[in-house]
Order: C-alpha cells, then structure tokens, then sequence
C-alpha cells in the first residue's frame, strides 16, 4: 500500500511549526506500523474552507493519477471543512479505489467505517460559518466605529490607530495626478504607461505584497479613480465573501455600506472626484468593443512573447506589451498585415510547385532514409537508459529496507528517478511517433492535398490561417517566423 499524507495548519506561526513535525512523526509510526510505503507528504498552511489549496489540488491530481493506494489525516476537518468538497473528495477517491484513514478513527474506509462521513462533513463547516460569522461582525463593529477594518489601506494613505492617514511620501501626488490626468483627457491605460515609464512604484509594490506587478494596468488606475477613500470619507462593507466555502465577493447595496463623512483628510476634493466619476460613465458608454483581426490570437512578439495589438494606422501590427507600457516595456516589433498575408500566399504556392517536383521528392526521400537510422539510434540508447535508471529504483528500495536511506531520502531519490524516467519514456514516445510518421511519400501526399483545398490565393481567409498556422512570432525588425501546423523533413 503507498500511502499519501495530508497535513494543514491554518498558519506559519511557530506553534504550528511544532505541531507540523509532531504529526509528521505520529504519521511516520503509524505507516511504519501498518508496514506501508510511505509516497509523499502533502502540507499546506491555509484555511479547510477554500479548495484552492495548492499542496491539496496536487494530492487530488495525484490520486486521479492513481500514485497512492491511501489517504492519511489527523481528522476530516484536516481535508476539509467545507461539505461539498469533503464529499468530492470522497467520490473522487471511491471512483479511484484510494482510501482515506482518520487517525481520529471517525473515517476508515478500509474497515467499511465511513457512516459518520456526511455528519462529520456537516459540523465542521457550520462550525467554519460560525467562526466566519463572528470574524465578519468583530469587523462590522469596528466600521460601526469608524475604524478601517481592511488590512491594505488605499494608495496614497496608512492606517494609524485604525484611522487612515496620508501618506509621508510622494504616493498622495500620484494619486492627484492620476485623477487631473484623467479629467484632462487621458485615458486610464495611458497614465498606467506614463507612470510604468517613469518607475513609479505601483500599488501593490508600496503594499509590498508577493508577486507585486511593477506595471500599472488599467484596472488599477480604475481602482484609485473610482475609490470614495480619497475624498475623506470612510466607505466600508462594499463588498463580501457569499459565503464561507464561496471566496467569491459580491457588491453590497448603497443602502447597506457603512459611511462616515469626512473621517479622514481627503487626498481629491468632491468635485473633482465627482467629475471622474461623471467621466467614467460617459466614456464607457463611447468605448466600443476591439474588432479582432486575421492575425489577433495567432501573432506574437518575439521577445517578450506578448500577443501582437491591430494599429489601424499603421495597417499592421504592433508589440502589445509596447502598446500597453511602451518602450521601458519592449519595442514595437511593426509588421505590415499585407505583408504576413502575401508571405502565406507565397509559402503555399512555393510548395504545391516543389511537391510536383521528383528531384525535390526524391531529396526528401533520402533526407528521410538518414533520418530514420537517426531515430532508431536515439531509441535503443533511450531504452537502455530506461533500464538502467529502473535497475537504480530496485536499489533505493532495498536501501530503504536496510534503513541505509530515511524515508525523506527515499522519496526525494524516487521522485528524481522517477522525473528522469518520464522524461525519457516520454521523449521516447515522441520519437516512436516521429519513427512511424516518417513516410515522406505520405506525408508529401496529405499536405498536397491540404493546400489544394485552397485553390483561391486571391485572399488569406483565417479558415485558411488557422489550419495551416499554428503561431507567428515577429522579430524586433518585423521579420516574422512562422510555424505551420504540417512539417516535411527539414523543411
């Protein structure tokens, strides 16, 4: 039996540090009792509520992937506090005949004990929505209070003594500019750029959150135009979670916000605020949707790999990453779309012309010849290489059984083993696939057969780009590269 052990801790504070590797050690025993495989620990420090749990999205995987027999955890509540996903993931490891152990012995499907699973899977997420109730309202009574009850402040203030305050730095400025830009006529993605040209750091970077972006998108400057904070007046209960498994927030009715007038210095007067807001209306309803054109979602550039953006007065296509920050961000990379398209026109017509060719053919044909004894070569030696990496699996296994290796060493030697294994299996297959796929004479007759099905070169429709192109990346000085969805050798 391989047995999986899930393990939560709801934080990374010391204490829960130690509790971690005091249920590592009671799990350790309790394999080593039941004379088990030990596979892997799964440890995640987060709430039992939400499914996005990454080390619990990976066990899942794992076990639709059928690597382990069993599913070890202190109790339910460890899985899941949460009903429905306590039950899916019952359902999940029923379909795949893994079974799940509580060392509580409330759950042991096993020895058939599951009976108590849907009341177990009931208390703990009523008593989650209690907690969540109380948390809910402790913050409530602090917006009642005209406290700030969020733990990230906006842009340009700090929270002291649960009173927000402006800022000592220059961010209060930016948040003015911001606003006298957009009433001066400057689109929001336009500021953004300005500010990521200028190095400015962006909300998230002052808030020093992880993975902070350094780019200010379009949405974050509707966040700062459209957030009452700035006019001194306290504005919470906008939104909330639906519920305490649904992290999903959903607005809440004017009607229902909690609201203290001037409770902090404004950073925007009323008016100025008010005119944004009036602006915001009147060019949404103005702002029609972007048209799609032949090459959007199949061009890119070739640098920063971001999609390429249609200029109508260029005819063409530019870097989108350039078009959104501009050149802090990436360069234009321009490319004519007449350009793209007769360069299409011409690739399809240059190979119906070099497919009726027999000296072409017949250069194929041997570069095919060469090309098969290439593969063959690769295969043997793949194959030998998988041998031998299996031979080294049976090893740490006896290895293990001699307690030369501790369970740790053992996972992390099989998990290397086991990664290079794959790669070579799956290298292989995808040379075994190429070996049978060889067939020049074949192949020369199926991708015939797919360009005479556009006889009218006149015009590139995308129903021909789409089954012909697969992507186009265009260089810094507009050359593009094309890969086509069908491939001769080496051509």
């Amino acid at each position: 039996m391989r047995c999986a052990v899930y393990v939560r801790v709801s934080t990374d504070k010391e204490e829960q540090k130690a509790s971690l590797k005091y249920q590592k050690e009671l799990f350790y025993r309790y394999i080593a009792e039941k004379g088990w495989d030990f596979h892997k620990f799964y440890v995640d420090v987060q709430s039992g509520t939400t499914a996005k749990r990454k080390m619990l999205q990976k066990m899942i995987e794992d076990a639709e992937a059928k690597k382990f027999d069993v599913i070890l955890a202190k109790e339910l509540s460890r899985l899941a506090r949460n009903g429905e996903l306590s039950y899916k993931i019952k359902n999940l490891c029923e379909s795949q005949g893994i079974h799940i152990i509580t060392l509580d012995n409330a759950i042991n499907t096993l020895e058939g004990n599951t009976h108590m699973f849907g009341l177990y899977a009931w208390i703990y997420e009523n008593e989650s929505q209690s907690t969540s109730n109380r948390v809910k309202a402790t913050l409530r009574s602090r917006a009642n209070k005209g406290l700030f009850k969020g733990s990230v402040p906006p842009y340009g203030y700090e929270v002291r003594n649960g009173q927000l305050q402006i800022r000592g730095d220059n961010t209060p400025d930016v948040v003015r500019r911001i606003f006298n830009e957009y009433l001066s006529g400057s689109g929001r993605e336009s500021i953004g750029r300005r500010l990521y040209k200028e190095g400015i750091p962006t909300p998230a970077e002052v808030a020093e959150k992880k993975n902070a972006g350094d780019k200010w998108n379009d949405s974050t400057i509707k966040l700062i135009l459209t957030n009452p904070h700035y006019t001194g007046d306290l504005v919470q209960g906008r939104t909330t979670t639906i519920s305490v498994t649904n992290k999903k927030r959903k607005k809440i009715d004017k009607e229902n916000l909690i609201v203290h007038k001037d409770r902090h210095e404004a950073i925007i007067s009323r008016e100025v605020f008010n005119a944004v807001q009036q602006q915001l209306k009147i060019r949404t309803k103005h702002i029609t949707a972007p048209k799609k054109h032949l090459f959007t979602n199949t061009l890119f550039c070739a640098d920063c790999g971001t999609g390429m953006w249609y200029r109508h007065n260029r005819a063409g296509y530019i870097c989108g990453s350039y078009a959104r920050h501009g050149s802090k961000a990436c360069s234009n990379h321009a490319v004519k779309e007449e350009f793209l398209i007769r360069t299409i026109l011409s690739d399809i017509k240059m190979w119906l012309d070099q497919i009726d060719k027999e000296a072409y053919v017949k250069e194929l044909e041997a570069k095919s010849i060469k090309s098969k004894l290439q593969l063959q070569k690769q295969l043997e030696k793949l194959t030998k290489d998988i041998d031998t990496l299996k031979k080294r699996k049976k090893n740490f296994v006896n290895l293990l059984a001699d307690e030369l290796l501790t369970h740790e060493e053992y996972r992390e030697n099989v998990e290397a083993t086991n990664t290079e294994i794959n790669e070579l299996v799956l290298k292989k297959t995808e040379l075994a696939s190429e070996f049978e796929h060889e067939n020049v004479t074949e192949n020369l007759s199926q991708l015939k057969s797919e360009l005479l099905s556009f006889l009218n070169f006149d015009e590139l429709t995308p129903e021909m780009l789409h089954r012909l192109v697969t992507r186009i990346e265009v260089r810094e000085d507009g050359m593009p590269r094309i890969h086509y969805r069908f491939s001769a050798p080496n051509n």
